[in-house]
């Protein structure tokens, strides 16, 4: 986690003060370019993002995706997931592989994603969120060693808005790596997050795929610890009853995702705040 500033690879999928229709068609060939390496008929890992209205988003996420290096044949899917803006023409036009979801929901849209996927093993990636140039095979590496191990979850930072520092946030994660820590033990499901996730394939689709029934409950406010499981700690669960989950810890495999679900709280010292009256509440079923 670095203290007060982003890392390099970070810095460069970012475009700073940049919508899709500021891109330079040089930087959209460019774009496109690296996205069609990903196209792999035979992959070995299928990655796939849910999108909804995301259009001057996703092409960010993309540009961190196709940046990486990896030994596998890879698929990159985008679900759009009923999007009212741009979105398909932006995917469209960058030629990435997408599918309409019509029905609105994470849930569907990641179900659909997983019907989809041609990959043995599947990663979930989110539209908000940039990706490490290792972090497809890191998130691999742990199901390719161990055939028990079924399903991997990773660590995440977060991109500070514009125009501030990462301090505030710095100090959150510190405090979210040892709830982490601590929810290992007896619920981990909650410590997997559909942004920074991987399962093999034929075990998701084998133990009932993404719940598309339960909505995840935020604990009393907008956030990123949860009081009971959604799709992706349902699936989390489910994956535990074939094998075991590997939490992945290789630095070089950390995300940044948008702090904007945090801002929903009012600042970085609401959500904290939230957060730790939620997991004191909750501290008794993880001991």
């Amino acid at each position: 986690m670095s203290l007060f500033s982003l890392p390099g690879w970070v810095k460069s999928h970012l475009y700073p003060q940049k919508k899709f229709s500021d891109l330079t068609d040089n930087e959209i060939n460019e774009l496109k370019r690296r996205i069609s390496l990903f196209h792999s008929d035979q992959p070995d890992v299928s990655v796939v993002i849910p999108v909804w209205n995301e259009q001057d988003n996703i092409f960010r996420t993309l540009s961190s995706l196709s940046a990486n290096v990896t030994r596998y044949k890879v698929e990159i899917i985008v679900i759009n997931n009923n999007s009212s803006d741009r979105s398909q023409q932006v995917l469209d036009q960058l030629g990435v592989i997408s599918y309409f979801e019509p029905r609105q929901g994470i849930p569907y849209a990641r179900q659909h994603g997983l019907e989809k996927a041609k990959g043995k093993y599947h990663l979930c990636a989110d539209a908000d969120t940039l990706y490490p140039p290792q972090w497809i095979d890191l998130m691999v590496e742990p199901m390719v060693k161990d055939t028990h191990v079924k399903g991997v979850y990773g660590r995440y930072s977060f991109i500070p808005p514009e125009g501030s520092g990462r301090f505030g946030l710095w100090f959150y994660e510190l405090i979210t790596s040892v709830i982490i820590r601590i929810r290992k033990r007896k619920r981990e499901y909650l410590n997997v997050y559909g942004f920074n996730m991987g399962l093999v394939t034929q075990t998701g689709l084998e133990t009932g795929g993404f719940n598309t029934v339960t909505n995840r409950k935020y604990g009393g406010s907008v956030g990123s610890d949860f009081e009971n499981d959604s799709e992706d700690g349902r699936m989390a669960r489910n994956l535990r009853t074939k094998g075991i989950l590997e939490l992945v810890t290789h630095p070089k495999a950390r995300v940044f995702t948008s702090s904007r679900r945090l801002m929903d709280d009012g600042s970085i010292w609401n959500a904290f705040k939230n957060r730790v009256k939620v997991q004191l509440r909750l501290a008794k079923e993880f001991a």
